[in-house]
């Protein structure tokens, strides 16, 4: 049984990462952390965790968490690479699902997350978390950088016309709308509900945080640089992505729908949809399964692809333990083949 800590349990994925872990069969958890509400009940919290997460929230030291196999992070950026030294040096083995170690260039993080990095030393010896990409490594790590929600989706999405180098890599578009969970549990006036209810929109079109590591997730898949235009939208909705990418053919012979089929064919939650379907975000909701379709319009060069996903599961606490598994040498799909919750 892996003794499991998580830390910064208040929020949105933290609350996911209890809920899944508490249905994991190889999984205790053993610890949870968190300052605010010290000494209160998980489920005091997070009602629907009451009977199931009978935990009381703890400081988050290395005195709490020793006896821990493997402690989550679930934290807002810059507050894991303070921590996670310690826990290295100490044996226990870290997922972090925030990006304080998803980029490897210190002076990129540091321009896009605004102050400095604490641990630079562990960028490079961080594995980005995306299995179907980082399989291997993640298998032998014992630090994981989860992969982020947007950057999820769309490094699936270009996964294997990447991989083929079929593909004009050089002018890529991505569209993704998330759902309001994305941006956290705290008060924030744009994210009330008579704000985001009947209302859809874009943010971040002149920059995103998760740019950077989208471009550089796409350029460890295809061996070069790519050009990536991504704005993020953001849905009335509590949780879900949908992305849209759009991207030319260099290879018009390619039949994209048996490249993907191909592809994904062994992945456990990677779903390829018959030709000329439409993914909707309900279908994933509460699982771990990232579904795709491809279109090739009036079957020329332009090639769209459609990608939804969980934010809060495969775009956060669901990979999370997909990773845990990969790295206790447990079956990958272990506590995670939950379908999605319709309606």
């Amino acid at each position: 049984m892996i003794k499991v800590g998580v830390i910064g349990g208040t929020g949105y994925t933290g609350a996911e990462l209890l809920r899944l872990l508490a249905g994991h069969p190889d999984a205790e958890i053993a610890v949870v952390t968190s300052r605010r509400n010290l000494g209160e009940r998980v489920s005091d919290i997070y009602p629907n965790l009451r009977g199931v997460v009978d935990v009381t929230f703890v400081v988050p030291d290395l005195d709490n968490l020793s006896d821990c196999d493997v402690v989550f992070f679930a934290t807002p950026h810059g507050v894991a690479q303070s921590s996670v030294p310690e826990f290295l040096q100490a044996g226990i083995k870290v997922i972090d699902l925030s990006a304080d170690f998803r980029l490897r260039d210190q002076a990129v993080w540091e321009k896009w997350y605004g102050q400095p990095h604490k641990a630079p030393g562990l960028l490079g010896r961080a594995i980005y978390g995306l299995p179907e990409v980082n399989r291997e490594a993640i298998i032998e790590a014992d630090l994981v950088a989860c992969a982020g929600c947007y950057p999820t989706s769309i490094q699936l999405g270009l996964l294997p016309l990447l991989r083929q180098g079929c593909l004009d890599s050089s002018d890529i578009i991505a569209n993704s709308a998330s759902g309001v969970s994305g941006a956290g549990r705290q008060a924030n006036i744009a994210n009330l509900l008579s704000e985001v209810s009947d209302s859809f929109k874009a943010y971040g079109a002149s920059g995103h945080r998760h740019q950077p590591e989208i471009e550089q997730g796409l350029e460890h898949i295809a061996g070069h640089p790519v050009g990536l235009t991504f704005v993020p939208h953001l849905l009335p909705i509590n949780r879900g992505i949908h992305t849209t990418i759009y991207a030319n053919l260099v290879d018009l012979s390619v039949d994209i729908q048996g490249l993907y089929e191909q592809h994904f064919k062994n992945e456990p939650f990677v779903d390829v949809l018959p030709a000329g379907s439409h993914p909707e975000t309900r279908t994933v909701r509460g699982s771990n399964y990232c579904r795709i379709a491809v279109h090739r319009p009036n079957n020329g060069r332009k090639v769209v692809i459609l990608v939804v996903e969980d934010n809060l599961t495969k775009g956060a606490s669901g990979q999370a333990i997909q990773c845990m598994n990969l790295m206790f040498d447990l079956p990958e799909t272990l506590g995670l083949m939950m379908p999605g919750l319709l309606p």
